[in-house]
């Protein structure tokens, strides 16, 4: 595998490159008779009036196109590369999105229990096709349906597990006391269980972290 400051390197080379074709900083260079484009030194596009020419909106808008490109694929070389995520987490997030791009879309929700005994938030809740990164923390209406483990008596005992819910937002707003916010109210009105062991969405999960640690943390999904 070839290392972080390699790639680095062969990154910034590429950036380099680009700026030098589009004449960065602060010179310019003439890719056609009746268009010269000019580079501020700030690193934004614009038509400098000291340019013998004004550069043509196609023109411009191709060069921002390209430099937006360029940017993306340095991101992208430098995030994947240097990531030190361990094989197996690496492929649990890789099938994880396989699964969210494969669910279909309709008029219901998925859900992951997050229980904590001295919060009264129920979990997150995402659309279908979301991102758990997307999701929210809600508080649980249940005067038409009750919550699973409570429907069983059996508060917490379905904690991380994954379902599919039925309901809608109310838009109102719900304080929380224990972790001092305010939440948006889910009204349940019914629900499927998807798997009572999903692939992991905190961090925690991927480091395998003590629950006795998180007592008192509220994590956000990944």
């Amino acid at each position: 595998m070839v290392g972080c400051a390699t790639l680095f390197e062969d990154s910034l080379s590429l950036g380099i490159h680009f700026l030098k074709a589009i004449g960065w900083p602060g010179t310019y260079r003439a890719d056609r008779s009746d268009a010269i484009l000019c580079v501020s030194q700030r690193d934004s596009l614009r038509a400098e009036q000291t340019c013998d020419k004004k550069m043509p909106i196609q023109t411009m808008t191709r060069a921002v196109h390209l430099l937006l490109a360029s940017d993306l694929l340095l991101g992208a070389l430098l995030l994947g590369s240097c990531q030190t995520m361990p094989q197996g987490i690496q492929q649990a997030r890789i099938e994880m999105a396989q699964h969210i791009a494969a669910e279909p879309p309709g008029d219901y929700f998925i859900g992951r229990r997050y229980y904590k005994p001295d919060y009264k938030f129920w979990g997150y809740i995402r659309r279908p096709g979301q991102p758990w990164s997307e999701a929210q923390l809600v508080m649980l209406n249940e005067k038409e349906k009750l919550a699973p483990d409570r429907e069983r008596l059996e508060f917490g005992s379905d904690n991380n597990y994954e379902y599919k819910l039925y309901g809608s937002f109310s838009g109102d707003k719900v304080y929380e006391p224990a972790s001092n916010g305010i939440y948006p109210e889910f009204v349940l009105k019914g629900y499927e269980l998807i798997s009572m062991n999903p692939s992991p969405i905190f961090k925690s999960q991927f480091r395998g972290t003590a629950a006795g640690q998180l007592r008192y943390v509220v994590e956000k999904p990944e």
